[in-house]
């Protein structure tokens, strides 16, 4: 099962990676030597705008993943409407993304005071995920395991760095609607996973990541969540 400890207060902290920087010869993100470093390095606090980039990579190739399975599934309408939802409200969370980053950009102070914990290491282990998905998912999938796969990505954190980032714009309601969206994609997908799949295992792991994502999300106090952005 994938799972990792969530960036509340009385748990581990949120896990980042560096930067990354687009080369547009080879349209392609490479790493930067922060990520190339020692994986076994402590989580630390660094600048929100140091990791943006990394946020909204992940995004992008999380839609892009979803946005396959759409076309795998095509020939069954309610599997490929499910799988466009999915990827559509990740580009809606790299627009979210890409408002943040005006706003640091637009406030140079607040850029460098906002700061966050991250670990190198998770999202290095990420990207490998979404790639190798990426690439078996071009050969075509199962039904059970396109679910399986979405379950280890949203599994992995990835949605708690967005929601901690959105607390930059100081728009509660930017923030609220990420966590609907969130739980209610989860929600769906444990949903689909019940209904397309006799795998039980498979949707004990979905329902567990709901109500995780429930606890941690919807019941934490605003104050407890803004904290590490100090």
């Amino acid at each position: 099962m994938v799972t990792s400890p969530v960036g509340a207060h009385g748990c581990a902290p949120l896990q980042f990676s560096p930067p990354v920087f687009y080369n547009s010869r080879c349209f392609c993100y490479e790493t930067s030597m922060a990520e190339k470093a020692d994986l076994h390095h402590r989580a630390k606090r660094v600048t929100i705008k140091d990791i943006l980039r990394t946020a909204v990579d992940m995004e992008k190739k999380t839609m892009s993943l979803y946005t396959r399975f759409a076309s795998v599934f095509q020939a069954r309408e309610d599997l490929r409407t499910f799988w466009f939802t999915m990827a559509r409200h990740e580009a809606g969370h790299v627009g979210a993304l890409v408002l943040v980053e005006s706003v640091l950009e637009s406030d140079p102070v607040l850029a460098e005071n906002s700061k966050v914990w991250f670990d190198p290491s998770t999202v290095v282990r990420l990207r490998s995920l979404l790639n190798a998905y990426g690439r078996e998912a071009v050969k075509g999938v199962s039904i059970e395991r396109a679910f399986e796969m979405a379950i280890d990505v949203e599994g992995s954190e990835l949605e708690d760095v967005v929601v901690e980032l959105l607390q930059v714009v100081k728009e509660k309601t930017l923030r609220d609607q990420a966590v609907k969206l969130l739980i209610h994609d989860l929600s769906d997908l444990s949903y689909m996973v019940e209904k397309f799949t006799k795998n039980e295992a498979l949707l004990a792991r979905a329902d567990e990541l709901v109500e995780r994502r429930v606890d941690t999300l919807t019941f934490a106090s605003p104050e407890k969540r803004q904290a590490p952005l100090s």
